[in-house]
């Protein structure tokens, strides 16, 4: 059941759909028997998605932090502090899908972490230079870099064009969070 070749995988845009796309092509490998691996930058351990996914046989999702906020939000001290950690967290995940001869990683909002100045692209370039050659990769954020995409095999853009923010109407649990 070994893929033959994992390809690289980028979820990018301004619309709503781009973890929600990643979430369901883990759901759909698991399925099929490949071992999923799943880590979400820039969010913490509470997200929707996760006690259902939790419970899926061949899923596994590596713990971030209890608390998050934006990057907007975050003060100079903590940003330097995210940026040790999410480097430390990106090292992580990606040795445990080498070690442990995972068929999926899914590195959700990795672009959006990098485009906030909180991880390196360079390190998520030299990981996808070097990754597992029957290792899929998929990755989700706003706004990648033109050396992500030339990596990639999959540049899938989602493009709001109307969305409930809009209308003064909060991110809602269960639908966007």
């Amino acid at each position: 059941m070994k893929k033959t070749t994992g390809l690289v995988h980028i979820y990018c845009g301004d619309g709503k759909g781009k973890t929600t796309t990643g979430m369901g092509l883990c759901v759909r490998a698991a399925g099929y028997g490949y071992k999923v691996l799943i880590y979400q930058f820039m969010k913490n351990n509470r997200t929707s998605e996760r006690k259902v996914l939790e419970n899926v046989d061949n899923i596994t999702i590596v713990d971030g932090l209890e608390e998050e906020k934006f990057s907007f939000q975050m003060t100079e001290e903590e940003k330097a502090q995210r940026r040790e950690f999410y480097a430390g967290q990106l090292e992580r995940v990606t040795k445990l899908a080498a070690q442990e001869e995972y068929d999926v990683l899914f590195l959700d909002e990795v672009i959006y972490t990098i485009r906030a100045g909180l991880l390196s692209e360079q390190l998520v370039v030299d990981f996808l230079d070097h990754k597992p050659e029957d290792l899929e990769v998929i990755m989700t954020g706003q706004g990648p870099g033109e050396e992500l995409i030339k990596r990639a095999d999959y540049v899938s853009e989602i493009c709001m064009r109307k969305h409930p923010f809009e209308k003064g109407i909060p991110a809602r649990n269960g639908i966007e969070r």
